[in-house]
């Protein structure tokens, strides 16, 4: 069996990884929130899209990779097959979405929780052996069946526990629990999977070792992940302006024949409020 390092730079991979697997468990479980309390089907459909670009995209392939620069074998070159390494990510927010999609529709109850936990589950599973199988070693990679199983456990749990905080219990405090868990999760599978891990070398020179080196992925993987948080942080504010002053959301207002609400001045130095008024069965009456 070869050597194995998973923490060639120290503490630095770790504590950076769950900095990004709690930042993009974040983003992504306030977009779950949002769009739960959407009240249309397309912008309910745009917030879990978001979120399962950050969970997905963000806390779980990125925050892969990055720990995956603290791998090492030592008598080995370590190189990561391109093809397999985009896939990884593509599984992750497919797999994460559809977990997402289960619990961000329809009434909240036990039984979607669950299976959204368990399709979360698996998207955070598939994407870290997806990743794995991309690894290029002059040898053959095997892993502990038990350690596999115990690497599941922890992805299934974290993640059904993190959606029950968000969906059931609601609030700030639920969300950012929901984060610091998932975060803990996708971390706990990841280094949990990666002690699963068992290289097997050949014969020294009886094999050619190909594919990208880790240095090579650095750059593009940090404009990927630079570029996906900006375009969700913007489609987010997007989505955010458009819920804000669209008249649906002030049904009182319509029901009494004004639009929404919207903070101006008062030339009377009361708090900023001006109401559009229109008629609809009487006179227009003008702001009170």
């Amino acid at each position: 069996m070869a050597e194995i390092h998973h923490l060639t730079y120290g503490a630095v991979n770790p504590v950076v990884s769950y900095v990004i697997a709690f930042v993009g468990s974040l983003l992504g479980l306030v977009c779950t929130a949002r769009a739960r309390a959407a009240r249309h089907r397309r912008r309910r459909s745009r917030w879990l899209v978001l979120a399962a670009i950050t969970i997905g995209g963000a806390a779980v392939w990125l925050m892969h990779f990055t720990a995956m620069f603290g791998f090492d074998v030592p008598e080995s070159p370590v190189r990561y097959g391109p093809g397999l390494t985009v896939a990884s990510l593509v599984v992750a927010v497919v797999t994460v979405g559809a977990g997402l999609f289960v619990v961000g529709r329809g009434e909240a109850n036990g039984g979607r929780i669950v299976l959204g936990g368990l399709l979360t589950g698996a998207g955070i599973v598939a994407m870290h052996y997806t990743g794995m199988a991309a690894v290029r070693v002059a040898g053959r990679i095997e892993y502990d069946p038990a350690l596999v199983g115990a690497s599941t456990l922890v992805a299934v749990t974290g993640a059904t526990a993190a959606l029950w905080l968000v969906v059931a219990v609601r609030g700030w405090r639920a969300v950012i629990g929901g984060a610091f868990v998932l975060g803990l999760a996708v971390c706990g599978m990841h280094y949990t999977g990666m002690a699963a891990m068992r290289i097997r070398l050949w014969t020294p020179g009886e094999t050619r070792v190909e594919g990208l080196s880790p240095s090579l992925l650095i750059v593009p993987i940090t404009v990927l992940a630079a570029v996906t948080l900006i375009g969700v942080a913007f489609s987010a504010l997007q989505a955010m302006t458009e819920e804000e002053f669209a008249d649906d959301r002030w049904p009182a207002s319509r029901a009494a024949g004004r639009s929404a609400p919207m903070e101006a001045a008062d030339p009377h130095g009361r708090p900023w409020t001006v109401r559009a008024v229109r008629a609809i069965d009487g006179p227009q009456r003008g702001p009170m």
